[in-house]
């Protein structure tokens, strides 16, 4: 009975992600919790550094701006399982990509860690009281690079170019990568160098797996033959 249902469960999940996407999804979902859990276990009492600059200063406070925040795990969900429907070679790619920039986050969040200066919340509206329960649960640490802007703009990066996603979801995905890049700037989670800080990290490590695995096809080429 237990095998039967386990068959089915597993076909039932191979429908929405295809084997081969399956791993890398729930391995990047575990690693990315690692390396931003860890890496504040480990430098959470280490000197930040505060990189803050005029421009962020003059930006306002606009707490309204948490809906696309906290909506932005709607959509990583939605376009990573996009992205590992995909074919094998483009989730390799992808997902190696991944695996590579959360290495690089590791390695910035130990080697410079940073910090920010939050504004103090003194209404009691619910976008304020909404602002001041993330305050409450998300220390101000792992800012640079930004993994809200990182993944987000990886969700686009996955599904940019892609015949068999709908132009109109593509153009979305864009964007709404950019309202989430936006959003971090306006709740004053993030300051603007950790904004492009992510993108360019994103699209550095897709560019890094794109010739890993172009390299990876012609070694496999060579070895066919011969």
């Amino acid at each position: 009975m237990r095998r039967e249902f386990m068959k089915r469960f597993w076909k039932y999940v191979t429908g929405i992600v295809p084997a081969y996407g399956l791993f890398p999804l729930v391995f990047s979902f575990v690693f990315n919790c690692l390396v931003y859990s860890g890496s504040r276990a480990i430098a959470g009492g280490w000197y930040h550094h505060n990189i803050e600059s005029n421009l962020d200063l003059r930006l306002p406070f606009v707490p309204q701006f948490l809906i696309i925040y906290f909506g932005c795990y709607v959509f990583w969900a939605v376009n990573y399982i996009l992205v590992a429907r995909q074919e094998r070679e483009q989730v390799y790619r992808f997902f190696t990509a991944d695996i590579i920039s959360r290495c690089v986050c590791l390695i910035i969040f130990l080697a410079y860690p940073t910090t920010n200066t939050r504004p103090v919340i003194e209404g009691n509206g619910i976008w304020d009281l909404l602002a001041g329960w993330l305050y409450s649960i998300d220390a101000a640490d792992n800012l640079f690079p930004s993994i809200h802007c990182l993944v987000s703009w990886f969700c686009y990066i996955g599904i940019r170019g892609q015949k068999q996603i709908p132009k109109w979801y593509q153009r979305f995905s864009l964007v709404f990568a950019i309202l989430v890049c936006v959003s971090t700037q306006v709740t004053k989670q993030h300051y603007i160098v950790d904004v492009f800080g992510g993108i360019a990290v994103a699209e550095i490590c897709y560019r890094i797996s794109g010739k890993i695995m172009e390299r990876r096809s012609r070694e496999k080429g060579k070895k066919i033959v011969k």
